[in-house]
């Protein structure tokens, strides 16, 4: 019998339930999808196909602890408990990476230390100080993967290294590239398998066009990157992993034609050497030509695109290209399913039709829209008539339970719960006390004696003078509350910093941290900065630096 455990597959906004069904099609069991992810459960096969057939999967996590961290020092001792010895030896390189959502965990390279610390240590206690792991932050052997929710904290394996969306073909790439993800999640969202003609009048790089090949021939899209980031864990089936890379048994003809243009022959060129690079030509006809000139287009057909938005690509007469898309959606296009996204509802009212659906979408960190337009001929009433229809909706149905949804966040008992059925080792969530060295803070600030009595003072001093700094670790200011850390603090001789005193409601919150005195000297005064007319300030209109290209105006 296989053991069986979890995984979560990390994707994009609006995606979930795409790769949800993407999972449960490779024989995952109890999928969930949640924000951004999908939690399953499967075989060491099922990872291994996960990372080379998802095609919405940005990265394949294996969970391997789950306990409750009230503070980073809780955090230490329980990353330290954790038997590293299963996923790590001393000759590999590691590196952390950490997500927080969090009001005590809010620095994320403060966690990724107290993190690499709490395993570089579990290695010295067993092997000696000078045997231990290296830490690397790019191309390390093992990528340790924190989430932090709140107090709730997962500690995984990252079982991809690079995002999934680097398939692997890409040679080149025009100034906005969409996302290989995002690309062939709106195609599966769109319905299209391969079994109708697909065209992209506006394809760039070629990504909408590459996705469509992969996904009607079944070409599985990892099978064009160099490495997983599993391939390096002491578990690692060699022999497992080759069968399934070299198994095409699951690819499948390709009846019709994917058609691509643009009208940059720049563009055109990138894409064909991107599509040369995945071996997909085959299946894709690519020409250089604007949207102005399509005057007919293959019957019963999808299209999909992604037009400029104004943001990092523009056009002299947005609206004009908006308005020319609607109307070769109703004259050339008549009978096919449009799929767009873009960025600006404006933009979107100049196509001049009704969507059909409307999705929330990120793409990259625009937030996007994708609609769909149902192309039909002559009147609506007689597309109705017919057996037609367009029925608005979003990315929810908003008549279904709001349980329904999205997954109810689970209680802290039920969380912990959870975590020992699926076999995390049902960890007290208190810390446990345990001897330790100093932090680097208490070591930097720890007071000295003799000669160097001064030099302690002076370090007290600037304690004192940057304790709002220090203070960013913890924004709920603890020092008053924590017996541990005044403990600390005592034993390291340094007064303990006062609990923050209760601000009055009409208190502005950035006074507290003004100069009085500096503020009494600005009293009555004028700004100093004159210009050669007198004005006391000057227009930016117009104004260049002495130095500068007159070109650059």
């Amino acid at each position: 019998m296989t053991h069986e455990f979890e995984m979560v597959a990390k994707t994009m906004q609006g995606l979930e339930e795409v790769l949800a069904e993407e999972l449960r099609n490779l024989g995952a069991k109890r999928v969930q999808p949640g924000r951004r992810m999908v939690a399953f459960e499967g075989d060491l096969e099922l990872l291994y196909k996960a990372n080379l057939c998802c095609r919405t999967a940005l990265r394949i996590l294996k969970p391997i602890s789950k306990f409750i961290a009230n503070d980073p020092d809780s955090l230490y001792d329980m990353v330290k408990q954790i038997d590293w010895g299963q996923y790590l030896t001393i000759d590999k390189a590691f590196s952390v990476d950490v997500v927080a959502f969090s009001d005590v965990f809010t620095h994320s390279q403060y966690v990724t230390y107290r993190v690499k610390d709490a395993i570089v240590d579990w290695f010295k206690d067993r092997f000696g100080d000078d045997k231990r792991p290296g830490v690397r932050l790019q191309d390390a052997d093992v990528i340790i993967n924190v989430h932090i929710d709140g107090d709730r904290v997962t500690i995984s394996l990252d079982s991809s290294g690079q995002s999934l969306h680097k398939r692997g073909y890409r040679v080149a790439q025009t100034e906005a590239p969409i996302n290989e993800v995002l690309a062939a999640g709106i195609i599966l969202r769109s319905g299209w398998r391969g079994d109708s003609p697909l065209v992209d009048p506006m394809c760039g790089s070629g990504t909408f066009l590459i996705e469509a090949a992969l996904i009607a021939a079944n070409i599985n899209p990892g099978v064009y990157r160099k490495n997983f980031a599993f391939e390096n864990w002491r578990d690692f089936d060699s022999e497992l992993f080759t069968r399934l890379y070299n198994d095409d048994s699951g690819e499948r003809d390709f009846n019709f034609k994917i058609y691509g243009a643009d009208i940059s022959p720049k563009a055109v060129a990138i894409a064909r050497e991107n599509i040369k690079a995945a071996g997909v030509g085959r299946f894709i006809n690519l020409e250089c030509r604007p949207l102005s000139s399509w005057e007919d287009a293959p019957e019963g057909g999808v299209l999909i695109t992604n037009p400029p938005y104004g943001e990092r690509i523009s056009v002299d007469d947005m609206a004009g290209l908006y308005s020319l898309i609607g109307e070769k959606l109703k004259k050339v296009f008549k009978g096919y399913n449009a799929w767009i996204i873009a960025y600006r509802k404006e933009l979107f009212d100049k196509i001049g039709l009704a969507a059909s659906e409307k999705i929330d979408i990120l793409n990259g960190s625009l937030e996007c829209e994708l609609r769909q337009y149902v192309i039909f001929e002559g009147t609506y009433s007689e597309f109705r008539k017919q057996g037609g229809s367009i029925k608005s909706r979003s990315n929810e149905d908003a008549d279904a339970p709001l349980d329904s949804r999205r997954p109810r966040r689970q209680s802290d008992a039920e969380w912990q719960i959870d975590a020992r059925r699926k076999g995390f080792g049902g960890k007290d969530a208190r810390r446990k006390p345990a001897d330790r060295k100093p932090n680097a803070l208490e070591q930097r600030y720890a007071p000295t004696k003799g000669r160097f009595a001064k030099k302690s003072q002076q370090r007290e001093d600037e304690f004192d003078r940057n304790r709002d700094r220090f203070d960013r670790f913890d924004r709920r200011r603890k020092f008053g509350r924590d017996e541990a850390a005044r403990e600390r603090f005592a034993a390291s001789g340094v007064d303990m910093p006062d609990t923050e005193a209760p601000r009055r409601e009409d208190e502005n919150p950035l006074a507290r941290r003004r100069n009085a005195e500096a503020l009494k000297m600005l009293q009555g005064k004028r700004p100093s900065l004159v210009g050669e007319d007198g004005k006391i300030m000057r227009s930016r209109r117009g104004w260049k630096r002495p130095d500068a290209d007159s070109t650059n105006e």
